[in-house]
């Protein structure tokens, strides 16, 4: 059965979420002319999404007020908000993330990446 959320939860989630895909939009304007998005360094920078979005879910589930089982679904709406927002800046206002289209490209797999790295590690730590 999904955990019930109050309107209180639901509002803070969505603007973390909001928060958060605007963090990563400037994170990947800054990342790709420094090359990190390029190469190995790809590769870095993706390993670097796991441990980064730890302290993310914390924050989560400090502010939201979120109890373990709520996690999951917490987390989804979070990683929901910041999709939304994701594609409409992709299609609308892709300038925001740099002028180079493989920066685009590459920083929008990124973004996707941290969605479901997000949600994986929320199922984790909502686990028994």
């Amino acid at each position: 059965m999904a955990p019930n959320f109050s309107v209180r939860q639901l509002a803070i989630l969505v603007c973390y979420g909001a928060i958060l895909w605007f963090i990563a939009a400037m994170l990947v304007r800054v990342l790709g002319p420094i090359g990190a998005l390029e190469g190995g360094a790809l590769l870095i920078t993706y390993a670097l999404v796991i441990p980064g979005t730890v302290p993310a879910l914390m924050i989560a589930r400090k502010i939201a007020g979120l109890a373990k089982d709520q996690m999951l679904g917490g987390t989804a709406i979070v990683t929901a908000s910041a999709a939304i927002l994701d594609g409409i800046a992709l299609s609308w206002c892709p300038s925001l993330y740099g002028t180079d289209p493989r920066t685009l490209l590459t920083g929008a797999a990124l973004i996707l990446w941290g969605v479901g790295v997000g949600l994986v590690l929320a199922w984790i730590m909502g686990r028994d």
